[in-house]
């Protein structure tokens, strides 16, 4: 697996991290853990939709 970035914040548990995985199957390959290790994984078409959000500034407001 691949690191992409990491999500880190004052936290002492780790930080949210963000991977991508090429031997996984096509709608796995994108892995994201929080800062407790839980995995999320979804296709890269399903990650592009919070990418193009964050690039066209929608989540701002957070």
């Amino acid at each position: 697996m691949a690191q992409v970035t990491v999500f880190c914040g004052n936290c002492d548990r780790g930080c949210p991290t963000l991977y991508v995985d090429e031997a996984a199957q096509a709608d796995r390959r994108v892995v994201l853990t929080d800062d407790f290790g839980q995995r999320v994984r979804m296709s890269a078409e399903q990650f592009r939709s919070p990418v193009e959000e964050a690039k066209a500034g929608r989540p701002d407001h957070v």
